[in-house]
């Protein structure tokens, strides 16, 4: 979880405080989760500042750490998805910017194939609230990947590695997008 939240900042797909990763895991039978912990950069994070948490997110190990605020959101996406172990919320700035623009990005080839043409929306709730929770929860049902309005990109994967490349996938996708929407405009 360090290396990945240090590659995430340093690709700048979490920049500032912002964003937040899981990875569920078994530990004597019992599911756990170690989730970022609220008001650190990812930059920064080390390994004694993950949180472990239980699926119902109480603490399970002493830590002077809260987790982030989007506990509750990774909860219950493991919840509804049992195929998936990892969650990965980004902030990065040209898919973030389509959030706020409530501009659809299109899916492009190299996740699977295309089934759907955009990456599904969920509306803005607040941050850290239940109903952005079971929103996001609700979206990411037969989804691998969400942009949340106004705020930023939900990617999930079965391990952190694949739940990264889906986030840089869809950054990479809104810029292509972005790049297309402006040579086309220039020729108008």
């Amino acid at each position: 979880m360090v290396t990945v939240s240090h590659y995430l900042y340093e690709k700048g797909l979490v920049p500032g405080k912002s964003g937040n990763i899981s990875m569920k895991f078994k530990k004597d039978e019992f599911e756990r989760v170690a989730v970022t912990p609220s008001g650190f950069s990812l930059k920064s994070i080390v390994e004694k500042d993950v949180v472990i948490v239980d699926m119902d997110g109480n603490l399970v190990y002493n830590s002077n750490k809260k987790p982030t605020s989007e506990m509750l959101m990774h909860l219950n996406i493991y919840k509804e998805r049992n195929d998936i172990n990892s969650v990965v919320h980004t902030h990065s700035p040209i898919a973030t910017g389509f959030a706020f623009a409530e501009e659809k990005i299109n899916r492009l080839e190299g996740f699977g194939p295309i089934e759907e043409k955009f990456v599904p929306f969920v509306d803005y709730y607040p941050p850290g609230s239940i109903e952005l929770a079971e929103a996001v929860s609700k979206e990411l049902k037969n989804q691998d990947i969400v942009v949340l309005k106004k705020h930023g990109v939900v990617a999930l994967g079965k391990n952190l590695e694949e739940a990264t490349l889906l986030s840089e996938f869809i950054e990479e996708s809104a810029k292509i997008q972005f790049v297309k929407s402006s040579l086309m405009a220039n020729r108008l």
